[in-house]
Order: C-alpha cells, then sequence, then structure tokens
C-alpha cells in the first residue's frame, strides 16, 4: 500500500526538505488513493515556490468515506471498544505526534509559513490534547441519577456514528487534534476536510493515527474545496455532527444546514478581541503582552488582540513604546529562528490585509509602524506583510469591527472601567479579552462584563486542553476543550429499571368499582 506521506530515511533530511517526500494522494476509510477532484497547488508562503500538488476530494469521495465509515466504527468494533481500550489508541497516537515532532513542525512551516517555534508549539499541543482524552476516557464515568420513584436510573452516553471535522489552515494540527481526539475516544468514526491552503500535516497525522493501530475506515482525510466537499460532509444525511472552525460568515451558513438536518453543530469562527491597559499595569509586561497577541502567528488567530485599549493617562508614553518595540520584531521566513513575524498564508490573504489597511488610512487613521508590505529583496517573492500600528481610529471604524486575520493593531484611548466595557463590547463578536492591571479586583470586574468566551489577566493566548473554549455571539456555539469534550461527540441515553413487582396501576378497575 503507497501512503499519502511515507516515513522519512532519518528526521534531519525530512527536516531539511520536507517536501521530499508527499504523494498524490489522500486517505479514504483506511485507503491511501489519489483524489478524483481539482487540482491543489501548494505554496510555500515564504519564497512562492509550489512545492507539491494534490488532487482534492469529491462529493462522491465524501458518501465513501461516510458510509464506509459507519460501517469500520461498527464492525471494527471501535464503537464498542472498552474505554480504556480506546484510551490506549489515543496515548499511542500523542506518543507518535511527539516522536514526529520535527518532521510535523519542519512540514507546516513549509504549508503555512509559521515560525518553527510555533509549529513545534502546535506539534506538542496536540500530541498532549491526544494524551489528555486518552486519561479523561478511562476515568470518565456515567451517571446514576437519585432516585424519583421506585426505580433505578442512570444516564449512559454511546456514539455517535460519523463525525465531520472542517478545520482551519492557521493551525492545522492542533485543531485537527481538538477534535479528533474528543470525537474519536467517544467510539466515532471522523471525516476530517482540512483547509486547502494547508492539507499536508492532516495527511501526516492520518499516517501516524494508522500506524498507532487506529483501525482502518475510522478516519478519513478528504482536502478539498469548502463549497464541495465541505458543503457535501455537512449536509450528508450520516452525518451525525459537524465541528468547524472558521469564519463566521461560513459558519453561519453551516449552521443553516445543520438546523435543516436538526444536528448538532460546533462553530468556533472569528473575533475581534479587546485587549485593556490600565495605568498601573506593568508596563514592560503589557507590552510584551500587547505584541505578543497581535503579532504572533503573524496576527492569523482567531484570538488576536487586536483592538487595544490604553487608558488615557498612559495612551502616548505606552503607544510610543509600543511602536519601539514593535519595530525591532525581525520579519522573514518561518524556518529562521530569528524571526518573531512570519509571511502570511498567501499573497491573495496578503493583498486582502493591506486593502483593509489601506482602507482604514484613507477614513483617516494614522500609520504609526508598518502600513505597507516590505520593499526588501529577500522578502520580494513571500507573502510578508510588516507588524502595523494604527492610531487616531475610533472603536466605530471598519478596521476596529472587520476581523483583519494579520499583523494589524488599532490602538485607541479609554477612561475608565465604564468608558472601556462599553467600547470592548461594542463589537458583533465575543470570543477574547486581556486584561492587564495590577488591581484583580479590577480584573475580575472587568473580566466578568466583557462579552467573551476566554479572558486572560496579566497574560494572553495561554491556552490548557483541559479549560473548555467557547465563542459567544458571532465568534462561535458549542464547547472545544476541557473534560467535558468527549460528551460533546457522544449521544446521550436515560435507563430506568423497575424496582418493584407490581405492574403499572394505570386502567385496572378499582375495588369498588368491581363491587
Amino acid at each position: 500500500m503507497t501512503l499519502a506521506v511515507s516515513a522519512p530515511r532519518n528526521p534531519a533530511s525530512a527536516a531539511h526538505d520536507p517536501a521530499r517526500d508527499l504523494v498524490d494522494q489522500i486517505y479514504v476509510a483506511g485507503r491511501w488513493e489519489r483524489g478524483q477532484g481539482e487540482l491543489i497547488q501548494s505554496v510555500d508562503p515564504a519564497t512562492g515556490r509550489v512545492f507539491a500538488t494534490l488532487h482534492a476530494a469529491t462529493t462522491d469521495t465524501v458518501d465513501v468515506a461516510v458510509r464506509e465509515g459507519l460501517s469500520a466504527a461498527r464492525t471494527s468494533g471501535w464503537s464498542t471498544m472498552l474505554p480504556h481500550e480506546r484510551a490506549a489508541v489515543l496515548h499511542r497516537i500523542g506518543n507518535a505526534i511527539d516522536d514526529a515532532r520535527e518532521r510535523i513542525a519542519a512540514l507546516q512551516t513549509l504549508d503555512t509559513g509559521k515560525t518553527l517555534t510555533e509549529t513545534r508549539a502546535l506539534a506538542t499541543s496536540a500530541a498532549n490534547t491526544f494524551r489528555y482524552m486518552a486519561a479523561a476516557l478511562e476515568t470518565m464515568d456515567g451517571a446514576l441519577t437519585t432516585p424519583r420513584g421506585p426505580w433505578l436510573t442512570m444516564s449512559t452516553h454511546r456514539p455517535m456514528g460519523v463525525v465531520g471535522a472542517i478545520t482551519p489552515w492557521n493551525s492545522p494540527i492542533a485543531s485537527d487534534a481538538q477534535k479528533f481526539a474528543p470525537a474519536l475516544a467517544a467510539g466515532n468514526a471522523v471525516i476530517s476536510k482540512p483547509p486547502v491552503w494547508a492539507p499536508w500535516v492532516t495527511l501526516l497525522l492520518a499516517r501516524l493515527c494508522e500506524e498507532a493501530g487506529l483501525p482502518p475506515g475510522v478516519l478519513s482525510v478528504l482536502p478539498g474545496p469548502g463549497r464541495t466537499v465541505g458543503e457535501a460532509l455537512v449536509r450528508h444525511p450520516d452525518v451525525a455532527k459537524v465541528s468547524f472552525t472558521g469564519g463566521t460568515s461560513t459558519g453561519r451558513h453551516l449552521a443553516h444546514i445543520a438546523a435543516d438536518k436538526l444536528m448538532p453543530i460546533t462553530l468556533e469562527l472569528g473575533g475581534k478581541s479587546p485587549t485593556i491597559v490600565f495605568e498601573d499595569a506593568d508596563i514592560e509586561r503589557a507590552i510584551q503582552g500587547v505584541l505578543f497577541g497581535i503579532f504572533s502567528s503573524s496576527g492569523q488567530s482567531c484570538i488576536a488582540g487586536s483592538r487595544v485599549f490604553v487608558q488615557r493617562s498612559i495612551f502616548e508614553s505606552f503607544t510610543d513604546k509600543l511602536v519601539e518595540r514593535a519595530a525591532q520584531l525581525r520579519l522573514g521566513p518561518g524556518t529562521d529562528p530569528n524571526t518573531a513575524v512570519a509571511p502570511l498564508i498567501s499573497a491573495q490573504h496578503r493583498d486582502s490585509v493591506a486593502s483593509m489597511v489601506d482602507a482604514a488610512v484613507a477614513a483617516g487613521a494614522r500609520v504609526r509602524l508598518g502600513g505597507a508590505p516590505p520593499q526588501d529583496d529577500r522578502l520580494e517573492h513571500g507573502c510578508y506583510y510588516p507588524p502595523t500600528i494604527l492610531t487616531d481610529v475610533t472603536n466605530e471604524d471598519a478596521i476596529c469591527q472587520e476581523e483583519v486575520f494579520g499583523p494589524v493593531a488599532a490602538i485607541m484611548p479609554f477612561d475608565d472601567e465604564a468608558d472601556v466595557i462599553t467600547q470592548a463590547n461594542d463589537t458583533v463578536y465575543g470570543l477574547a479579552c486581556g486584561i492587564w492591571t495590577e488591581n484583580y479586583r479590577r480584573a475580575l470586574r472587568i473580566g466578568d462584563a466583557i462579552n467573551a468566551g476566554t479572558v486572560w489577566v496579566n497574560t494572553y493566548k495561554q491556552f490548557s486542553i483541559s479549560t473548555p473554549f467557547t465563542g459567544l455571539r458571532d465568534s462561535g456555539l458549542g464547547v472545544e476543550k476541557g473534560r467535558d469534550a468527549i460528551r460533546h461527540y457522544s449521544d446521550q441515553k436515560s435507563i430506568y429499571l423497575d424496582l418493584t413487582d407490581a405492574p403499572l396501576a394505570w386502567g385496572a378497575p378499582t375495588e369498588r368499582a368491581r363491587s
């Protein structure tokens, strides 16, 4: 059998040439085969070079994967396997990811442009996610509920069947793990639709799952456009649930399809997250946190702290320091260990970011840093956009209301707690928030008042797989991560066991009526 990503002769050589062993094959119900759909060209964002091609899946492929996945989950015993037996497979997958970390990191950097520091961290996160879900599965008990009559009552959970996982290009391996691990732990088959712009790490993950002992057919990885493959997956009558991470407009469209099917759906969508700096903050920590919150991942993060509110008494001095420090961030390829801000995912996306900044400037914004693609010969073929800081904007401006998904921060002053709460909540999104203050009573007040699924105090973009992640408003629907994530991929069932010897007292005549 030819595999989509063959094993390298040695990890060191694979790190130097991560594209060397890529094969034009997708993973369909345990089989590696060439897709029958349109041709996908994978481009290195750092150089503009096409490094691999891949034929996409089709709607027919989705039908085959769903049908065979449903059968495989049942006939392989995966859905009826004892929890500790499934957990053992998940543990092996996590360990396999750890063993392949350098290979995964190099391939993801090539595919997405991210720095190796970040892609290594994403691989580590994915490995930990599989091991955490394995541990949660082994220790997750059913419930013997409090009796309210002459019965023994209990609540149990069973697999849903086939679930869909649609993941984004900005953090493939970590997003894959957050969906695959709990869905597989629950005993389901998983059909993955990875991003067209970055499909290769998900295909490598399929290889690692296969080698770790996941039964054939329980996982499929079907790269292809959302308008065909993604749409077919969500609409398929035998898909019991879909978890989607991506843009809000697409998420809203998928939610309509799910509503028509009466199918549960989890949506992790966009954000326009506020970062709030009070005058009593540790300024050095706050500057470093704000820089990391918006410019790490080149701003290509749904939780990016793109709206920065600074208390008016320190606004000018803080902004000056922020600009000075941001100007020191190195722009370059993700393979350079000195790079802080790597290229964006594609030239198309870079141009979109540039056009939003241009529109903001035309509307009156002042560029304090960046504001245009770099004029640097060594970067001319890549998809680079520098750290950009804008002032002289208001929260009503488009640049403060629309998700840019790039390294662009809008800095605005605020007067007091009431003012910043009003401004921070004046958005359709509700994903994340950062608060910088030494007053923890204030931090708790503000954190409680801000409409956001995640709040960080004196830190930013820190995650734990054990802590639930959710979005409010246009930022999403449902919950990912946390111990209960497995339950979100399960159907709940209640069982009543009668403890009496008498038939139900219904419809029988009373003694008085018989006499």
